[in-house]
């Protein structure tokens, strides 16, 4: 049986993720950051795949300094290890939405936690789960990454910024672990019906970037498809992104009809 690592599955896009790998006969463990959040949804997962294993874990990504909380990943790799988890695909999902970002409103401490969550966080993951692949003869990691790493949207310039950090950081990482077959890839989404889709459908009736070329808007499980064909047949592919956005990111505007 593989198993797969999935951070920030408690909600939205993560939990079609963990939903994909069970169904699939994977056993999954997935993070959260908050206790009663992550224990209902390890609950909630079970009941719906009762043949499958799932845990979850709860994980801070920064300390109460504002820095990356290593302590905290370190704790985690060592229960692994106790548990003797091996690790066959790690699925980088959670992050810091920088949402409302004011470039002369909001403190720098706000930019460096986001950095710091979606870029330096996500790199000591990848780096204590590719000592453990690199031992067992290779993995797959996949980000969830963005469309707004190469496209802008107001007020997030922070989220912006680490998205196309994060690209290139998965790149150097397709390239040094390859020796170890370990490959390193990237899914792109664009909008997503998430929670807050749901919330806030007025708002969300008339934004430019849910007019897209196939005339829909993503749901978690196409995101969740994307990740399962870096995990599972993508063989010679590393170092690759995947744009998931009904096409959005081609158009030089988007047709409003």
């Amino acid at each position: 049986m593989k198993t797969v690592l999935i951070t920030g599955a408690c909600i939205n896009t993560g939990v079609a993720i963990v939903k994909k790998f069970a169904s699939e006969g994977w056993k999954v463990l997935f993070t959260g950051r908050d206790e009663k959040r992550t224990k209902t949804a390890e609950k909630e997962y079970k009941s719906l795949f009762p043949n499958a294993q799932i845990k979850g874990y709860v994980i801070n990504s920064i300390n109460s300094e504002g820095a990356v909380d290593e302590k905290s990943i370190d704790e985690l790799f060592t229960e692994f290890d106790k548990n003797g988890e091996k690790i066959d695909c790690l699925v980088l999902n959670a992050a810091d939405q920088g949402l409302n970002m004011k470039i002369f409103e909001n403190p720098l401490s706000d930019f460096i936690r986001v950095i710091n969550t979606n870029v330096v966080w996500n790199y000591r993951l990848v780096e204590c789960t590719a000592q453990r692949m690199k031992q067992n003869g290779g993995g797959s990691v996949v980000f969830i990454n963005s469309n707004t790493a190469y496209r802008a949207i107001p007020d997030r310039i922070a989220y912006e910024t680490s998205k196309g950090a994060q690209l290139g950081m998965m790149r150097g990482l397709a390239l040094d672990l390859g020796k170890y077959n370990i490959r390193v890839n990237a899914v792109l989404p664009g909008m997503i019906k998430t929670d807050r889709w749901e919330k806030n459908p007025e708002f969300y009736a008339s934004l430019p970037s849910r007019f897209t070329p196939l005339q829909d808007v993503a749901v978690g499980e196409d995101i969740a498809d994307g990740v399962w064909y870096f995990a599972t047949s993508a063989r010679n592919t590393t170092g690759a992104e995947l744009v998931i956005d009904g096409g959005n990111s081609i158009q030089l505007y988007p047709i409003v009809k």
